[in-house]
């Protein structure tokens, strides 16, 4: 099984237009376009009848105390921590995701759902957790919603978005479902596999490790 994407190469920086957060001329945070990168895949095992996809960022600080601090850094040897930027079941083994077809914009409160387009569903993101004491931003973050690593991290994030070659056509999930939950369903009805690595960062002196 192979994966491909016109967006981004693998281990290439991702482009801003596919963040939910970009750099601001003062090194802060500006809102970027979050529009969800294009995917094919080929080479599909023999028996796949659903694409299932997930977006992971294996970076994030586990400890909130200094994210997004003025005058403050995120340390490097700080212990990271998943967290997920898309989950996608029930793609069409013989269809392709053309860019900004699962987000294109942010969307205050998050994206409806569970139901998505081209017959998906999609679960909720891990901005869900995120926003969940804002106000103006809290809701159930369904589908897409790009990069935005704090403004002051010292190292550089990678996201890993990983297609899975299943063998049924439904995942067993409903409502709210997580990363996780799919994770769990799948188990069992994996026939392959492939992902693409994108790096992302919006302070621009941050490393990679």
């Amino acid at each position: 099984m192979k994966l491909r994407s016109n967006s981004f190469k693998d281990g290439d920086f991702l482009p801003a237009q596919f963040a939910f957060g970009k750099t601001s001329s003062e090194g802060k945070i500006d809102l970027s376009d979050n529009k969800s990168p294009h995917f094919a895949w080929d080479e599909l095992p023999k028996g796949t009848k659903s694409i299932a996809i997930l977006c992971i960022d294996h970076d994030v600080p586990t400890k909130p105390d200094d994210v997004n601090q003025e005058g403050r850094m995120v340390p490097s040897d700080l212990p990271r921590a998943d967290f997920s930027h898309w989950v996608l079941v029930d793609v069409p083994p013989d269809a392709s995701i053309e860019e900004a077809t699962f987000s294109d914009g942010i969307t205050a409160k998050g994206k409806d759902g569970p139901e998505g387009p081209m017959g998906t569903r999609q679960g909720i993101n891990d901005y869900t957790a995120w926003f969940a004491g804002d106000p103006e931003m809290a809701g159930d973050y369904y589908g897409y919603d790009g990069p935005c690593p704090p403004f002051n991290d010292s190292i550089v994030h990678h996201y890993e978005f990983t297609a899975f070659a299943l063998d049924v056509d439904r995942v067993a999930v409903d409502g709210k479902f997580t990363a996780a939950d799919v994770k769990a369903a799948i188990e069992g009805h994996v026939l392959g596999q492939a992902s693409l690595v994108a790096k992302y960062k919006i302070n621009q002196s941050a490393v990679e490790l």
